[in-house]
């Protein structure tokens, strides 16, 4: 795990970096289902051609987000062959990742998945952008056994050593932030469907086929500018939409009590600089040469969506520690507060107290994100 240097303003605060912090926000709030439900929302206006539909994860995570948005694709396109195309640089996330994928396979046997390492602007087209990493991919084609989730999840939990072997990282020397050793992917599918899924599987070299779907669900650290977002991560998502193709950028806005317990421990904390206007207007000006690609920022009642954290009513008459800590953990992962400010607001019991008199104030605690479409035209 990185280690983060005392001087946020010289190292980007890699906040998910921390699995402690990132696993109790999962399990304590109901965000990735909630980013599941709006992404859903635009599955029934997608128009995948053959041979498959094909859908990109920008961030996958522990695959939380993706599962529910599988299961309700295959919902939605029953009989559609699926090409699935995940990023993501952790190597205990893919592994999870991976053990979520078992009743996948088994309910929508004729779909690929491919999990990269690659970064943003290579990842959609499974290329490196530099020639010495285009020498050094590492890819395992696995053809999956069997046809119930048992025998899918024995293999894939099988698969440990692949992913040490290719997800391992250096830090940048610029950034600190995690790069990889080898481009590398895995491509899986089931034995059973191989003839069938031929012109699904991704052949070496690039892939130039597009995407139907793109998830780009917290993708970027908030306080980066709208510029950098826009450059460095949106607009090379949206470059990668096929014809008809949807992309969904979900982020936070800090306009919920989880800003209001940060702000009483920093009354100058601003995490949240660049609404999605302003990231909108950034990526307008990076797509100018583009005009099939359009962005819908949609009102704020369709854009803002809310989660919150899990809690039983009878907790919040009477807060305990753990809901305090659980609450406390939520507001600081959310905001990316870097780990040393963490430690020293810590030192005293003055963060307990504020997280306390909000939880009084709102009757629990709750947070607001925000929601953006890229469409290409088609």
């Amino acid at each position: 795990m990185q280690k983060h240097s005392s001087e946020p303003a010289e190292q980007p605060v890699r906040f998910f970096d921390s699995r402690e912090k990132y696993l109790l926000f999962v399990t304590t709030t109901n965000e990735k289902w909630c980013i599941a439900q709006r992404i859903n929302e635009e599955l029934p206006k997608l128009n995948p051609k053959p041979p498959a539909m094909r859908l990109f994860d920008a961030g996958m995570g522990d695959a939380t987000v993706l599962s529910h948005v599988l299961r309700a694709t295959h919902h939605e396109y029953p009989e559609i062959p699926l090409l699935v195309v995940a990023k993501e640089i952790s190597m205990e996330d893919v592994r999870i990742g991976l053990e979520r994928m078992a009743d996948r396979f088994a309910e929508h046997p004729q779909m690929v998945m491919v999990i990269t390492n690659m970064r943003y602007s290579e990842a959609p087209e499974l290329f490196p952008n530099k020639p010495e990493d285009q020498q050094a991919i590492k890819r395992w084609d696995v053809a999956l056994e069997g046809t119930t989730a048992k025998d899918f999840d024995r293999q894939l939990r099988g698969l440990t050593d692949i992913v040490r072997e290719g997800w391992r990282t250096r830090p940048s020397e610029k950034t600190g932030n995690p790069l990889y050793v080898h481009p590398s992917m895995i491509v899986l599918y089931r034995a059973d469907q191989r003839f069938a899924l031929d012109a699904v599987i991704p052949a070496e070299g690039k892939y130039t086929g597009g995407y139907d779907l793109v998830i780009c669900a917290q993708p970027y650290r908030s306080r980066q500018s709208a510029e950098s977002k826009a450059r460095t991560v949106v607009a090379p998502l949206a470059r990668a939409l096929a014809s008809a193709g949807r992309m969904v950028v979900i982020q936070s806005t800090g306009y919920d009590p989880g800003m209001e317990i940060v702000r009483q421990i920093w009354p100058d904390e601003a995490p949240f600089p660049t609404p999605r206007h302003d990231v909108i207007e950034a990526l307008k000006e990076e797509l100018s040469e583009e005009p099939d690609l359009q962005c819908s920022a949609y009102t704020d009642e369709g854009a803002l969506f809310k989660y919150e954290l899990h809690s039983l009513p009878e907790e919040m008459s009477r807060i305990g520690t753990s809901s305090l800590l659980a609450a406390w953990n939520a507001a600081v992962y959310v905001a990316q507060m870097d780990d040393d400010r963490i430690d020293d607001a810590m030192q005293s019991t003055r963060y307990l107290d504020a997280t306390r008199e909000v939880l009084n104030k709102h009757g629990g605690l709750w947070f607001l994100n925000e929601s953006f479409v890229v469409a290409r035209e088609g």
